[in-house]
């Protein structure tokens, strides 16, 4: 009998993991539309969004990868319904997002006070603009250079910013910064949310 409560439990946990996962998964694909762009310090197509809160609280409430599976499948959803680059994209935000994701919720496992939130979300920042800016240098800046042309794309920063030259400047003064700003906006909604519902996540819902 004690086994079988236990195997009950554990169906119960890894069926409500799924139901929230697919609930938050959605909520972050609907979330993707809702994006900022900043004219005038980035180029138009360099927009913020804050898709991935629901992927943070969803791994904090029950595990990284968890968190890292949200990002992955609103990407997928995405990738399937309404990518615009034949899911390069989408292959770019799950690796960028997925490591900001996983970093926060990993940390937050080792502490679960707010200043293990803070210390994820700073690491997780650093994380995000350090694979951000490889994945834009080697995938997706040469793939949409194809499309509209390099030049034109590093001309787009060089207008905002004389230091961008090449690719490679252009990583470092525009993708770099943007990262940054991203990763401390979504740092501070993730803290505010946290501090609200810490007790929902805690509970695990």
């Amino acid at each position: 009998m004690h086994n079988q409560n236990t195997v009950n439990r554990q169906t119960s946990l890894k069926t409500r993991t799924l139901v929230m996962m697919a609930i938050l998964s959605t909520i972050s694909f609907i979330l993707m539309y809702i994006e900022m762009p900043i004219p005038g310090i980035f180029p138009d197509f360099l927009k913020i969004d804050i898709s991935d809160i629901p992927a943070i609280l969803g791994g904090m409430s029950f595990s990284p990868i968890v968190g890292v599976g949200i990002v992955v499948v609103k990407n997928i959803v995405h990738a399937i319904t309404a990518t615009t680059s034949g899911g390069v994209g989408e292959i770019a935000n799950a690796l960028i997002g997925g490591v900001y994701v996983f970093v926060i919720c990993y940390i937050y496992k080792k502490s679960t006070d707010i200043k293990g939130v803070i210390a994820g979300i700073v690491l997780g920042t650093l994380a995000m603009t350090v694979v951000g800016a490889i994945v834009n240098y080697f995938i997706t800046l040469p793939f949409y250079g194809q499309l509209m042309g390099l030049d034109a794309i590093i001309n787009l920063g060089s207008v905002i910013n004389h230091r961008i030259t090449d690719l490679f400047s252009f990583v470092i003064w525009m993708i770099v910064p943007f990262n940054i700003l991203k990763g401390t906006l979504l740092s501070i909604c993730s803290v505010v949310l946290f501090k609200k519902m810490g007790h929902i996540i805690n509970n695990k819902y």
